[in-house]
């Protein structure tokens, strides 16, 4: 593999990285935030959701503006918003700004989703291209596990009620990096081919390949995709004989953000003091609860395609439920039966629960979603079908990260806990009775085997029809 080819891939991971950090790095700042601005629960629910927010926003609009301008240029607009999103938020005079700023690096956050594996993907060559776009995955649970340690070093390091400027402004140097990093890049052979460019994507194609073997297979493989998409007619989406697929990609986006993963990345330190530790030492827990997500995705990652997706999402719905039934209990045993009465015991039962949960989640939902949305929609919806299952999860991941903090203040985090437990109840009997097994299966036998129209050729009707 060239050089060239690693260096790009790392930079368009390092907005994987910055995803991955925007979204954990306000489970340090949430608590001061709240005290320095006098927020209710409610309010502080709806200040950690404006990222969400612009995250929803990034995600939808992104792909437009970098079919248009190029996916290069793209990246260059999520680095500055990731910069402006972190200066502004670290100086916000008041809440009001600092949504507003949370909200523009969300919007980053969302466009990086979509634009980070898509640069990845069309600037590796094919025999790379998975271990390549595989390295966004990897840094966007790498940036979670980054953003906690840099929590952790600040809150000890920063005294007053300062340190969550710190805190979120500390994200300028790895965006500042990304952004200075791009212009050593280039752009893909297939935007540059898609926009009439051929002899500038042939000579990207020669830099990127190690062989003019590859370059051929390369080039051979984007005229072939730009003359499908050119052929393709259009396929209304909403239609009964895709009802099926539809449910499916709602429902795994649904129960993904329902089992409380988005509450606990942006809360930790919050759950861990509501348990009875310390400040310092729920930062470092942290850590710990970072550590064995990037651990467990990697297990996660491993298996997938040896075990499949539906044993996965087995194991990780059991982990689930064990780990949310025993939080919820040792809370619930605390917050009754002790009065209220947390300990040092308490806090470290609830960080074993934690970990618990996050292995469950990096093993069986954080790496089967994305994986399973790619395979279950015919070619022709599938753009429109993974948009859907983006959007669901960003949505109910806004809805649960607002609702946790004054769940937790009305009715403690036993009853959180408890709410995600039984909605996981739900998860697994839907894995048992609904969610097909798509390792190793042919595209058009998955369709026929969920009653979804085949793919037709351009001068033939698309028929909506059941099997």
């Amino acid at each position: 593999m060239k050089p060239i080819v690693v260096r790009s891939a790392i930079v368009a991971a390092t907005g994987g990285l910055l995803f991955g950090f925007d979204t954990a790095v306000i489970s340090g700042a949430e608590e001061q935030i709240q005290q320095v601005f006098a927020l209710s629960d409610a309010k502080l629910g709806f200040t950690v959701t404006t990222a969400l927010i612009g995250t929803i926003l990034g995600a939808l609009v992104a792909g437009r503006p970098a079919d248009r301008y190029g996916r290069k240029k793209a990246l260059y607009v999520i680095g500055v918003l990731f910069v402006l999103g972190a200066l502004g938020s670290a100086l916000a005079p008041n809440v009001e700004i600092l949504m507003l700023f949370r909200f523009i690096g969300g919007i980053g956050v969302g466009g990086a989703s979509v634009c980070a594996p898509i640069y990845t993907a069309e600037i590796a060559p094919a025999a790379n291209r998975g271990r390549l776009v595989g390295l966004v995955q990897f840094n966007i649970v790498l940036g979670i596990l980054i953003a906690y340690a840099s929590n952790a070093v600040i809150r000890a390091a920063v005294p007053g009620d300062n340190a969550w400027r710190w805190m979120l402004g500390v994200m300028i140097v790895p965006a500042l990096v990304f952004v200075l990093m791009l212009p050593t890049v280039p752009e893909t052979p297939r935007w540059l081919a898609a926009n009439g460019r051929w002899d500038d994507a042939t000579a990207t194609s020669k830099r990127l390949c190690a062989t003019q073997a590859d370059v051929d297979f390369q080039m051979s493989e984007i005229r072939e995709s730009l003359a499908a998409t050119a052929n393709m007619t259009k396929v209304p989406f909403f239609t009964r004989g895709h009802r099926k697929v539809i449910l499916l990609a709602v429902a795994i986006a649904v129960f993904n953000q329902l089992s409380g993963i988005n509450a606990v990345l942006y809360y930790a330190p919050r759950v861990m003091q509501e348990a009875g530790a310390s400040t310092n030492a729920a930062f470092l827990m942290s850590v710990g609860v970072g550590a064995m997500n990037l651990v467990a995705t990697m297990v996660g990652l491993s298996l997938i395609d040896r075990l499949g997706r539906r044993k996965l999402m087995i194991v990780g719905s059991i982990g689930y439920l064990m780990s949310l039934g025993f939080l919820a209990a040792v809370m619930f045993y605390y917050e009754n039966a002790r009065g209220g009465e947390f300990t040092s015991t308490s806090s470290i039962l609830v960080l074993i629960g934690l970990m618990g949960f996050i292995a469950a989640h990096a093993v069986g939902q954080g790496s089967v979603i994305w994986v399973f949305l790619s395979e279950i929609f015919p070619n022709r919806i599938r753009g429109q079908g993974q948009s859907l299952g983006s959007l669901t999860h960003w949505v109910f991941a806004a809805i649960t990260s607002f609702a946790f903090p004054p769940i937790i203040g009305a009715l403690g985090a036993g009853a959180a806990f408890s709410i995600f437990f039984l909605a996981m109840v739900g998860q697994l009997i839907w894995v048992l009775k609904a969610m097909p097994e798509t390792k190793g299966v042919p595209l058009e036998e998955m369709q026929a085997k969920l009653g979804v129209a085949l793919d037709h050729g351009p001068d033939q009707p698309t028929a909506v029809r059941a099997h």
